[in-house]
């Protein structure tokens, strides 16, 4: 350790500085910069401060000063690091809001000897978080519609308008692998499946980084196993579980989507947290995976580990803690790495050599940014014409085209779906006329607007409305609200349902903050029973015998039990999906219903359609899959219990974490993951390999015919599954490693090719390493993880094999025509 402190040495910020020079390599610069700056402008580098922006555009915030701890003037007396959300504190016009940031940017360059800009960042999760941009579908529904280009287009024009303001980073996207349903963050997460979410989550990243925003990825690492679904409870996860689950979306995130910057967890996994966890932020994501980026901390993460999991007894042991383990930037707002760190160092308690470390990252990323250049503008280009929008039409566009891929139908019993025209229809439900029902929580509106009581700042219709232009004499009752227990217009809702023909019954959450809603951070549930007396209205209502239709609008997946799914869910008998083998019963049953028929196991919800924060013109896109005017073709990205028996659980489960003969609780989903119904229906076959052994360092090449047998065009999604029936470990009885949509005409087909590297087969073995083992294994097409279709059996050949992060991580997907159908015989 050593207490060294740097002295000034005048004003090296010249022309001729090598700093300065746009030629050199980012890291080089960065190296020729840190021996000229004193330790408070070093430290000044490694913090946030969380301002808003001034809505009249004049200059620094008005609440600048009562959101850090020191006046404005001495914040920035040294420079700064990062300027904290001054478009997503309040809300503010996008063209003042960027005079606003580019005069406060100005002050920070003038203010210190080197004349350096803040970096400023801003949630994105869905969309750029500040008033009037456009609110995009949740991340659920980005996994829903199984589009990864799409996403990443999403991702592209989140990027843009963030860039077009003077915003560098965006804290996206959320890479968390869904373990407990009840987490109320699981809104914020894209599935249940670590391929799912790491080929969705690469895309969106690519997209923000073409944009030229740097994406961070979150939270790392563990955060969605808190025990109990408990928003930041202790994970109790073994080092397989993290390393085969949580971890890779990160390093595909990383690989293939070029993330530069990774915000801790705020979580503990086995006592340690790791904001504090030197072998997982230094020795895994640093020395093992190779990142060179900036870690930033989640907000207030370094002070909790004094505040909250005491392992720091003051605010300079916080922050040597998080500096050692390998946090680079405290966010929101300067605190530990502020004047309690100067001291430490001072002390001599923390070695300067860490805080070089950090800052070298940070002015490295800075220098990428162009934020060291000599001819560095604080006012983006085309600031000045005064003309901005953050909800242009081509992002409508983008919004509206995701929410239709990714709404869900799973039941369809009778050809209830879509409702006929010219049908008395009676919409009831408590978010059947609430915008707010569109949105997640880390929108503006839901994460801002909506405590300011300055309105919504964009156009999002509600269901009500959106049906009510396809049925203009739709009848409308709330029932209850989301989370109440007042029953007072219960009687209205079954009349209403008993006067009409169908019953479109809307249900769900409303999104908000550490208890302000029923999903969203800090809002965790203690079971999967909708919320308030919602259960009582389904029921209610369901008694009426009219024909419902549910619609769901939630962030987490609901139980639904057999009296609203019927006596056996979607995907045929208990015992065959405990088997992880084909649902029999279920095929037939989904091909009757798919094609309109009537299904025998009917009961409860005619229909069941599963909407996941569907975004501003979610409303729009919900009622086109209702009508008919779009052909569904979401599937789940979230399993649906049928009760909250056995939590928690995902499809990603041994043989004993099924049903078996020594438990009595069934966990079997009433709808897995994976499974989504159409308009029109398919048939699969042909299923082949090129060959049936598999170089453990190879590919096998699989394929399958799929052929649109019904009316209407309509989009399959080619899911392929994992089985490996014995190895070393107890491995999940289905995992995916591949999908693709398949849009097809009426009697057309297409061939699905995948060429599958036998890397995706890897697991963590019993040394500890992960390995890619030689055996029997399976790869099954699926209509969902509950519904295979076919089964292609390969053995894997060659000696086991160890692989690490420079492995093969996804499959690729081919699709082409397929043949032509043969003639009938009158044709002939």
């Amino acid at each position: 350790m050593t207490s060294q402190v740097s002295v000034d040495t005048g004003s090296p910020s010249g022309p001729g500085a090598p700093w300065r020079d746009g030629t050199l390599p980012p890291a080089q610069r960065a190296a020729a910069l840190i021996p000229l700056m004193t330790a408070q402008e070093k430290i000044a580098q490694l913090v946030g401060v969380w301002v808003g922006a001034d809505a009249t555009g004049a200059g620094v915030a008005p609440h600048q000063e009562d959101m850090a701890d020191v006046a404005w003037d001495e914040v920035i007396k040294h420079g700064l690091g990062q300027l904290t959300r001054p478009f997503g504190t309040a809300p503010v016009d996008p063209v003042l809001g960027a005079r606003s940031l580019a005069a406060s940017q100005a002050q920070i360059a003038a203010a210190s000897r080197f004349g350096i800009p803040a970096q400023v960042h801003e949630e994105c999760l869905t969309g750029f978080a500040t008033w009037g941009a456009t609110a995009y579908p949740a991340p659920p529904a980005w996994g829903a519609a199984f589009d990864p280009d799409l996403v990443r287009q999403m991702a592209g024009r989140i990027g843009a308008s963030m860039r077009a303001v003077g915003v560098h980073q965006g804290l996206a996207p959320v890479l968390d692998v869904t373990r407990d349903y009840r987490w109320g963050r699981t809104e914020e997460t894209i599935g249940e499946d670590p391929y799912l979410v790491g080929v969705i989550g690469a895309a969106y990243v690519r997209g923000l980084e073409d944009a030229g925003i740097v994406a961070t990825l979150k939270h790392f690492a563990g955060y969605s196993a808190s025990r109990g679904g408990r928003n930041l409870a202790p994970v109790p996860m073994g080092r397989r579980e993290l390393a085969d689950v949580v971890l890779p979306p990160f390093e595909a995130a990383l690989r293939l989507g070029g993330a530069r910057s990774v915000m801790n967890s705020y979580s503990e996994i086995d006592g340690v947290p790791v904001a504090s966890d030197e072998d997982l932020l230094s020795g895994l994501l640093r020395t093992e995976w190779g990142f060179a980026g900036t870690v930033v901390s989640d907000y207030f993460a370094v002070r909790f580990l004094e505040s909250l999991h005491g392992v720091a007894a003051d605010g300079a042991g916080a922050a040597g803690l998080a500096l050692r383990a390998g946090i680079d930037v405290e966010l929101p707002t300067v605190d530990a790495f502020g004047a309690p760190l100067l001291a430490a160092l001072q002390a001599g308690e923390v070695d300067e050599a860490l805080i070089d470390r950090a800052l070298h990252r940070v002015l490295t990323q800075k220098a990428e940014l162009g934020l060291l250049d000599e001819d560095w503008q604080p006012l983006p280009a085309g600031i000045e014409d005064g003309d901005l929008t953050l909800d242009g039409e081509a992002d409508r566009d983008t919004a509206l085209r995701l929410a239709r891929q990714s709404v869900t139908v799973l039941r369809n019993a009778d050809g209830i779906l879509p409702l006929a025209p010219g049908a008395r229809v009676a919409l009831v439900g408590p978010v059947a006329d609430d915008p707010m029902a569109m949105l997640g929580c880390y929108s503006f509106p839901a994460h801002v607007s909506a405590n300011t009581g300055h309105g919504l700042g964009l156009e999002i219709p509600s269901l009500r409305e959106a049906l009510t232009e396809e049925f203009p004499g739709l009848i409308y009752e709330p029932g209850c609200a989301v989370s109440d227990d007042d029953t007072s217009g219960f009687a209205a809702a079954v009349a209403a349902a008993e006067s009409a023909d169908v019953c479109v019954l809307a249900v769900g959450d409303r999104a908000g903050l550490f208890g302000r809603g029923t999903s969203g951070e800090g809002c965790d549930a203690a079971d999967l029973e909708l919320p308030g007396v919602q259960p009582d209205l389904v029921r209610a209502v369901l008694a009426a015998g009219t024909p419902v239709v549910l619609v769901l609008l939630a962030g987490r997946p609901y139980a639904l039990g057999e009296e609203i799914t019927g006596s056996a869910g979607a995907e045929g008998s208990a015992e065959e999906t405990a088997a992880g083998g084909s649902a029999d019963a279920g095929d037939a049953a989904e091909a009757v219903t798919a094609a309109g028929g009537t299904d025998p196991r009917a009961a409860g919800a005619a229909g069941i359609v599963y909407a996941f924060f569907a975004g501003q013109r979610g409303a729009q896109a919900i009622a086109e899959i209702l009508t008919g005017a779009v052909n569904p073709s979401g599937r789940l990205p979230l399993s649906v219990l049928r009760d909250s028996g056995g939590l928690p659980t995902t499809y990603l489960s041994p043989p004993l974490g099924r049903l078996s003969q020594v438990s009595s609780v069934d966990p079997t989903p009433a709808f897995p993951f994976g499974h989504g119904l159409s308009y029109t229906t398919f048939a699969w076959s042909d299923a082949a390999a090129d060959s049936a052994q598999w170089p453990v360092d190879g590919e096998a090449t699989v394929r399958i015919t799929v052929r649109n047998t019904g009316e209407r065009p309509g989009t399959e999604v080619v899911q392929l599954y994992l089985h490996d029936p014995v190895a070393q470990t107890t491995r999940p009885v289905v995992r995916l490693v591949g999908f693709a949509r398949v849009d097809l005409d009426p009697g057309a087909s297409a061939v699905v090719t995948f060429e599958v590297p036998a890397d995706v087969t890897s697991f963590t073995g019993l040394r500890g390493g992960r390995v890619v083992e030689p055996g029997d294994v399976e790869l099954r097409f699926g209509r969902s993880s509950g519904d295979i279709a076919a089964s292609v059996p390969l053995r894997l050949v060659g000696a086991e094999r160890e692989v690490g992060f420079g492995r093969h991580l996804i499959s690729t997907a081919r699709v082409e025509p397929g043949p032509a159908p043969a003639p009938s015989p009158r044709e002939a």
